[in-house]
């Protein structure tokens, strides 16, 4: 796993050990931000369910000008701190929370903090037909507190298995989809633009 693109390009991050992270392919994550594009460059970012912050990081390494990452295991959270380190990125630039995202989602909300980016690849759901997903993707599509973190024309990147078919609920507006072997990334703008 590397960071694919910017000043950080090519340096390799570590994932913790066993299955409890799933990285975001380096595949899925040239696509992402090929799609992305200028969006990234001076963009705050947000990246929920954060586990190595391949996400974030690309980001940084891209031009965005700061990152909160949300990851709720310790020894996640400290793979991720080293990985920010190793790519060279100034302490300022990244914000590592270790908690709940949902409990997260609430202060963010509350402190009234807006990002121009928000980014999620949360462990994948179940197969699910003929009933409503449960999944950590669908209820961050669900949570009304999400949509109020989105900045004005910002964008919510979510990734999740194809076998989790998901409920698109207002306010979100979807503008793409790429599909990679069993993941997808789905893109959307809120219409609360406020």
């Amino acid at each position: 796993m590397r960071i694919t693109g910017g000043k950080a390009a090519r340096r390799i991050l570590k994932a913790p050990k066993g299955l409890a992270v799933r990285p975001t392919p380096d595949r899925v994550k040239q696509a992402v931000f090929n799609s992305l594009g200028a969006q990234v460059v001076g963009a705050r970012v947000l990246e929920l369910f954060a586990g190595t912050g391949a996400l974030s990081l690309e980001c940084l390494s891209r031009g965005a000008i700061s990152a909160v990452c949300v990851e709720i295991s310790h020894r996640h959270a400290e793979v991720l701190r080293q990985n920010a380190q190793t790519a060279g990125f100034p302490a300022e630039s990244l914000q590592v929370r270790v908690q709940d995202v949902f409990t997260i989602l609430a202060q963010l909300t509350e402190a009234g903090q807006r990002f121009d980016l928000v980014l999620a690849d949360p462990p994948y759901g179940e197969k699910n037909i003929g009933r409503r997903s449960t999944s950590f993707a669908q209820r961050l599509l669900d949570d009304p507190r999400l949509p109020s973190v989105l900045a004005p024309g910002g964008r919510f990147i979510l990734g999740h298995a194809r076998r989790d078919t998901l409920t698109v609920p207002g306010p979100w507006r979807e503008v793409k989809m790429l599909k990679h072997g069993d993941s997808i990334m789905r893109f959307f703008e809120s219409e609360n633009r406020s």
